[in-house]
């Protein structure tokens, strides 16, 4: 699921194809640092072929990377739109087959070290860095490019990658997937972005939706991978040869970014002049064009607020420990120090303050935010529920997760075509709910041992299609509200409530998992088996092992059930305000923005 588009643009020339050409005015004019109080010595200039005419609509003021970006889209044609539309095609398609495969094996990573109750603790920590990372990816990006972006989220995942492969403990183990998550949601996001750039506000969600496709062979291949790995090799070999293939197939994209980059160089779209800083001025200029306050505040404000939820059950005191407490206290202080600073102080703020009050883009940001809170609560645990209670192997237990992704992938392109007709994504949105409030509250009754998978596919489909609508009309609505310059700003927003919204669902499910699953083992083991208690919580191939009619047996599978519920109840509760978030939204049409303002870039885009 992605985000994206702005709109306040010059109405171009249009092909009957929808691909959109820069008009070829001659005039120039040099971009002036100092007429936008940033430093007087701007490492790159940029020659704007249409002086005076912002094609945002908005402030003329861009930063680097986005300048090169637009004067590199200026260079290229038709041919090379598609060539980077497929290598893209294939990145994803790769990186969607690890997390396929990846996913189906944390459960028997985290039960080699006899840790099966941290997969959410593991979890909740690359989620919520994952999250808030996309706002230093996005100035990443916007200052230095997004070829440079793009290779430093390449290495993240191939670092990742490697630290799983050779870990020894479980804390490797979490240490190699915040790296290798960041990595891997930071490279979807520069693609999106990218693609942003290569595509016009009315067909960008077709675009991107198509982007998003590879999960419905991932969603297949992924477990019956992860299942290969496990008994005929090990899953050290998973990690180790994905990360190879990783990087083989994202050289190629970044290699004709950067040809065509080089090109601009050499047409004049792009002039380079030294900057004239001192060490100490550069220093200085990236800390302001970063924000760097500004993200440190945010980033941890949440990960304060949130990281309780999983460590308190591992407290000897839980939630009576004060240091519990001191960090909410510290991360609610952060949060209203950063809004304090974005809004008054910060020299060059992450995002004006003006779209943060714009009630589109809150409300889209929540309903993603609220959507993954609501889904992993109930989705954090459900491979091993699959596979302990209704005894399902690795594949199919992954088939019957990955159900919901398969529906989201294959519905999302017909979300994508019909905006693109309609222009209408509001009430489109809005039809997203009965879908997910239906999935989710079944879920409630048809979670327990005695029902058939079957029914659970149904309700995987049901939010398939919900969340689809909503990720695909509320990643629109943020990019319509905002001009070029933001759009990498704007996603980095709304993929960090989606990260932080993982990271709270993942802390609720583990809070429960944590509290409820010892309780109610305790209660229902035998008294001979009792002694056995922690070595049964802590091993999901233990649980497994147990025979139908085995007491022990019968214990853990009223312990998941009773857990299994309690978790879908919890989500299920989050409908509501998920509605309200989508109902506040403007009813905006873009396809008559589009046509009022133009595309969004003058080069050339589908």
């Amino acid at each position: 699921m992605t985000l994206q588009h702005p709109a306040h643009l010059v109405p171009e020339a249009t092909t009957q194809d929808n691909m959109h050409f820069a008009d070829a005015t001659p005039n120039t004019t040099v971009f002036d640092p100092e007429k936008n109080n940033i430093s007087a010595t701007d490492a790159i200039q940029v020659v704007d072929k249409d002086a005076g005419q912002d094609s945002d609509g908005g402030s003329s003021f861009k930063q680097d990377g986005v300048k090169k970006v637009e004067a590199v889209t200026k260079t290229w044609n038709r041919k090379t739109l598609f060539l980077m539309f497929v290598l893209f095609y294939i990145v994803a398609v790769v990186d969607m087959l690890i997390v396929g495969t990846q996913a189906n094996l944390d459960a028997y990573v985290t039960s080699e070290f006899s840790r099966h109750g941290l997969l959410g603790t593991v979890s909740i920590v690359s989620s919520l860095l994952g999250g808030c990372s996309s706002l230093t990816i996005a100035k990443i990006i916007d200052v230095w490019g997004r070829i440079e972006g793009f290779l430093c989220m390449m290495g993240l995942v191939a670092i990742g990658m490697l630290m799983k492969a050779l870990c020894q403990n479980v804390e490797t183990y979490a240490a190699a997937h915040t790296f290798y998550w960041v990595g891997h949601l930071g490279l979807l996001y520069v693609i999106d972005v990218m693609l942003a750039d290569m595509t016009s506000l009315r067909n960008r969600m077709l675009i991107l939706t198509l982007n998003g496709t590879p999960t419905i062979a991932s969603s297949f291949a992924g477990p019956a991978l992860a299942q290969l790995f496990y008994e005929e090799s090990h899953f050290r070999w998973a990690f180790g040869a994905f990360g190879i293939i990783l990087v083989g197939v994202c050289l190629p994209a970044a290699l004709v970014m950067f040809l065509y980059q080089r090109k601009a160089y050499q047409a004049g779209a792009i002039e380079k002049k030294p900057s004239g800083r001192t060490w100490w001025q550069s220093i200085y200029y990236y800390v302001v064009q970063f924000d760097l306050l500004g993200i440190i505040l945010v980033s941890g404000g949440f990960a304060l607020i949130l990281l309780p939820f999983s460590l308190a059950p591992l407290q000897a005191k839980g939630w009576a420990d004060p240091g519990m407490i001191v960090m909410i206290i510290m991360g609610v202080l952060s949060l209203i120090l950063f809004v304090a600073w974005e809004r008054w102080w910060a020299p060059v703020q992450f995002m004006p303050f003006e779209y943060l009050k714009d009630r589109t883009i809150i409300g889209a940001c929540l309903v993603y935010g609220l959507m993954f809170i609501s889904i992993f609560i109930w989705d954090t645990y459900y491979f091993s529920y699959l596979q302990v209670v209704h005894r399902q192997s690795i594949t199919h237990a992954g088939y019957i997760l990955n159900s919901f992704s398969l529906m989201s992938s294959f519905i999302s392109p017909f979300i994508g075509i019909l905006i693109s007709f309609t222009g209408d994504y509001k009430w489109t949105g809005l039809a997203g709910v009965p879908f997910m409030a239906l999935g989710t509250g079944l879920l409630i009754h048809f979670r327990q041992p005695h029902h058939h998978v079957g029914l659970l596919v149904m309700c995987q489909l049901l939010n398939g299609i919900g969340s689809a609508l909503f990720a695909t009309c509320a990643q629109l609505g943020v990019m319509a509200a905002v001009p070029h310059q933001q759009i990498a700003t704007a996603i980095a927003l709304w993929g960090m409530f989606g990260g932080i919204g993982a990271s709270i669902g993942v802390a609720v499910a583990g809070a429960l998992w944590n509290n409820i699953i010892p309780q109610k083992l305790l209660e229902l083991l035998p008294e001979t088996a009792k002694d056995r208690f922690a070595e049964i919580y802590g091993d999901m191939v233990l649980q497994m092992s147990f025979q139908d009619g085995d007491p022990i047996r019968d214990a853990i599978v009223g312990a998941y059930a009773d857990v299994q519920r309690r978790m879908a109840i919890a989500g299920a509760c989050f409908m509501p305000a998920i509605f309200l978030c989508v109902f506040i939204w403007r009813n905006v049409n873009v396809v008559k923005l589009e046509k009022e303002r133009g595309t969004q870039t003058k080069g050339t885009v589908f």
